[in-house]
C-alpha cells in the first residue's frame, strides 16, 4: 500500500481563516493595527521575535500576537503549522505574494492597516 502524506488543512470563515503551512514569515517586524494573528505549530519549531524578546515555540504549542504587537516568525526548515489570521491578514498577504517588489511593500501593507517597521 502507498502512503499518501495529508493533505493541508484550510479552512475559511466569515470572521478567521485558518491554514496548514510552511515556511517563515516577512523577514521584518511588523505590526497589523486591527488584527490578531495566532500560529499552532504542528511539528518543528517556530521562532517569534518582538520589538523586545524573541520566542521559540515547538510542536503543541500556540502562540498569540494581539492587533498592535509587533513581530515575526522564521521556521525550522521541518516545520508545519497552522496559522489562524483574519480576512484582512488574508488579503494583505495575497496582495504581497502577487506584488513581489520591494518598494511596493510599505503602500500594500497600510492598504490593510498594518505597517513595516524595519
Amino acid at each position: 500500500m502507498i502512503s499518501m502524506p495529508p493533505t493541508p488543512f484550510s479552512a475559511t470563515g466569515v470572521s478567521f481563516e485558518i491554514h496548514e503551512w510552511r515556511g517563515s514569515g516577512p523577514a521584518t517586524l511588523h505590526v497589523h493595527h486591527s488584527d490578531d494573528e495566532a500560529w499552532h505549530i504542528l511539528q518543528g519549531e517556530l521562532t517569534f521575535r518582538y520589538a523586545d524578546h524573541s520566542q521559540t515555540a515547538g510542536p503543541g504549542s500556540t502562540v498569540f500576537v494581539p492587533a498592535g504587537t509587533a513581530h515575526t516568525y522564521t521556521a525550522a526548515p521541518d516545520a508545519r503549522y497552522l496559522i489562524i489570521f483574519t480576512p484582512r491578514l488574508s488579503a494583505l498577504i495575497k496582495a504581497l505574494q502577487s506584488d513581489r517588489d520591494a518598494s511596493h511593500q510599505r503602500e500594500i501593507y497600510k492598504r490593510f492597516n498594518s505597517e513595516l517597521l524595519e
